[in-house]
């Protein structure tokens, strides 16, 4: 196919300084998107470019980038993500050494930035006050924020749109959880869209910066615009005919919890899930949401239509309403909390996204409620008892970690709280991967799950491989055909083929990321969801780039390959970074199987083209020309 892309990419970068208040701007260089797609593939490098071994996370030297997917904003497989990328302030070894921060978003925000003409946000600095970035046609404005400082992440984007008389302005913000630097915090759009996970919420508080406002109407360049729509609505009729879509679109992400409770490897052992025996955890299930949900909403653009919109209509959480909950919040906002009454999942999970903290503060809220329990925490510095079942108590205690209030003060600081507290809370500490606190014990049944999780590039994270397809109980002729003909074990206790598998799904979400498309409607939990080919048809209707399969999986190698250098940079890149962590062995055997997972480690590094010790080798640099960065 013959490349078409004169004037299609022509995709700028905004450089924003908010301690000397200017704004400059470049063109995307094509070579860029040749090599590393967009979003999480340039934003990775970006901060390769921009960042040191040294970086503060909190300091001004740490780029805030928001950078959209190669065909965000166009016809794709849910094609309305983007990604909020920067060094982390959870994971370094002390608070002042950073390590890789990123999440991947959806929502509406990301199409509404690129019809401004923007796609990419690098944002450095610190703002000496308050302020907010208004993104309109190629033009971006720093604006005071003096009067948004204080409001909660809804109240937030209503002023903006309000002030600027405008219902389909869209923003990124910080709730008071971001403002008070709180280390966990996040970034909401919407109702409940946020850039969790890594802390990316404090990193734009402490530059003072309370949100991002899109507004746009600039056309969009098309190669191929009318093959574009027919390829489009020709993947979607198939789309919307898969089982798993469907139930997506009835019930949503919490559908995963009922399955992983009936298969044995949600968090804890098999007899419980979070402290909560099996058939009480059924009390939150995805069917027990349906009473209190209003229909579904989706990103933009997309047809699943995968989140509730929900009302409390009546009784003490009459009112509670938003969007949601998702999978994970049903485990740390229910069951780690020992909740089974969705009514109360339901109004904890909008008071988070109000505060703009992640739903995992439900288990920070929990492991406090621990250290009560055994008497680390005392009397003396909180103003209440501690316990389980206490809504009250977890309001006031999700609030205080937003504030930086008593007790929440500590806990805000996530896993640099526990130096804080008596000696006897370190060995309470939640397991460490990569520096990053988990929050997921899977108990090592899923063998793919563990592993993806202890080798991923984003520490302490599943995003990176998502090895679903692992525990549909799929032939294993079936998942040899999907594994490119390599024998791949289906058993979800065998660890056969469970290296390449990791690989596999590491290197496929590298590109489904780059290119803006949702996870969720890749192979994640559907065999016969798009993969390369359909990246590579979509890539080349939507931009011109002719890029083919092997050349895909060569640029999934290369983000990887990048993210793997910059864990190296900042001290976690070495194979002992990639073993289980021992707070996840309970026994003997558990000891055996953490043997068996270090055994996968030279497979995997041998498909990544690492050496044995996880360092990426030269050759393997020389040929994804990534050499210049053994000098980063």
């Amino acid at each position: 196919m013959a490349e078409k892309v004169e004037g299609i990419l022509c995709q700028k970068i905004a450089y924003i300084d908010l301690s000397r208040g200017t704004v400059d701007m470049e063109v995307v260089p094509l070579e860029w998107h040749r090599r590393f797609l967009g979003a999480r593939g340039i934003n990775m490098h970006l901060i390769s470019r921009l960042t040191k071994a040294d970086t503060d996370p909190l300091g001004p030297d740490n780029p805030l980038i928001i950078g959209l997917g190669l065909i965000t904003g166009l016809p794709g497989f849910g094609s309305g993500r983007y990604n909020i990328t920067a060094l982390s302030p959870l994971t370094g070894p002390s608070k002042n050494r950073p390590n890789i921060g990123d999440a991947n978003i959806g929502g509406h925000f990301g199409h509404e930035m690129r019809h401004t003409g923007f796609d990419y946000l690098v944002i450095t600095g610190q703002s000496p006050k308050p302020v907010y970035l208004l993104i309109t046609n190629d033009h971006i404005e720093i604006k005071d924020a003096s009067h948004l400082w204080g409001l909660d992440t809804w109240e937030t984007q209503k002023v903006i749109q309000r002030e600027h008389r405008d219902e389909r302005m869209r923003s990124l913000c910080i709730g008071p959880a971001g403002e008070n630097v709180a280390r966990m915090a996040c970034i909401i759009t919407g109702p409940k869209d946020a850039a969790g996970g890594s802390g990316m919420g404090a990193v734009m508080g402490s530059k003072k910066l309370k949100a991002i406002a899109a507004r746009g109407s600039k056309d969009l360049a098309v190669a191929h615009p009318d093959e574009l729509l027919r390829y489009f609505q020709e993947q979607q009729d198939i789309l919307m005919e898969r089982k798993w879509i469907k139930a997506l679109g009835r019930l949503g992400t919490p559908l995963m919890l009922a399955i992983a409770v009936a298969g044995g490897y949600g968090a804890g052992d098999e007899k419980t899930l979070m402290g909560k025996a099996k058939e009480e955890a059924k009390g939150v299930f995805a069917e027990n949401l349906l009473p209190y949900s209003l229909g579904h909403s989706a990103c933009a653009g997309c047809a699943v239509h995968c989140r509730h919109r929900y009302l409390v209509a009546e009784g003490p959480y009459a009112g509670a309403r938003g969007e949601g909950p998702e999978y994970g919040a049903l485990h740390a906002l229910g069951l780690a909390l020992r909740i089974t009454d969705p009514k109360e999942v339901l109004y904890l999970n909008g008071l988070v996204n109000k505060l703009g903290l992640p739903t995992q503060t439900g288990i920070h809220v929990a492991q406090a409620i621990k250290l009560y329990e055994e008497g680390i925490i005392d009397d003396t510095m909180v103003d209440r008892p501690l316990k389980f079942g206490d809504i009250a108590l977890y309001e006031s205690l999700l609030n205080d970690i937003a504030y930086r209030r008593g007790i929440g003060d500590i806990l805000a600081d996530d896993k640099f709280g526990y130096d804080r507290l008596p000696p006897e809370a370190q060995k309470y500490r939640l397991s460490s991967i990569k520096g990053a606190h988990n929050v997921v014990d899977w108990g090592l049944t899923v063998r793919e799950f563990v592993f993806g999780q202890i080798t991923s590039s984003l520490p302490g994270h599943v995003h990176r491989s998502r090895t679903g397809l692992g525990v549909l109980g799929l032939p294993a002729e079936v998942m040899q055909k999907i594994y490119d003909g390599h024998p791949v074990s289906p058993d979800k206790h065998s660890f056969d083929g469970k290296a390449y598998m990791t690989w596999w799904h590491e290197i496929l979400y590298a590109v489904c990321d780059a290119v803006g498309c949702c996870q969720f409607q890749t192979v994640m939990n559907s065999p016969n969801a798009p993969k390369y080919e359909e990246y590579s048809k979509l890539i080349y209707l939507a931009t011109g780039l002719d890029m083919p399969v092997p050349y895909l999986r060569e640029v999934g190698e290369r983000i990887y390959t990048q993210e793997r250098m910059l864990l190296w940079r900042f001290g976690f890149g070495e194979r002992e970074h990639d073993r289980v962590p021992q707070g996840w062995i309970h026994s003997r055997e558990q000891e055996e199987e953490r043997k068996k997972f270090d055994g996968l480690l030279d497979e995997y590094y041998e498909l990544h083209g690492w050496d044995a010790t996880g360092h990426p080798r030269p050759e393997t640099l020389k040929r994804l020309g990534l050499l210049e960065m053994l000098d980063g």
